[in-house]
């Protein structure tokens, strides 16, 4: 799998490298498993939506819906 730059990925691997952790030291930090993290931040398309809030919440953040497009009938 290649890096993606998915904004999630994104975000978690720079915010990672800011602070100075090693894959291995983040995912200990954050309670998820180092494969969940490398995948994560390669942009993984299936990944459970509670460990990428529970990485994310450790950086202050969280997973939201987010528009993409004008109206979405429903």
């Amino acid at each position: 799998m290649e890096k993606s730059n998915t904004p999630t990925a994104k975000f978690v691997r720079e915010k990672r490298k800011f602070l100075g952790y090693t894959q291995y030291e983040f995912s200990f930090r954050t309670g998820v498993g180092l494969r969940f993290l490398k995948e994560l931040e390669l942009g993984k398309q299936s990944l459970r939506m509670d460990k990428v809030n529970q990485v994310l919440n450790y950086l202050g953040a969280r997973l939201e819906p987010t528009p993409y497009r004008e109206e979405v009938e429903l």
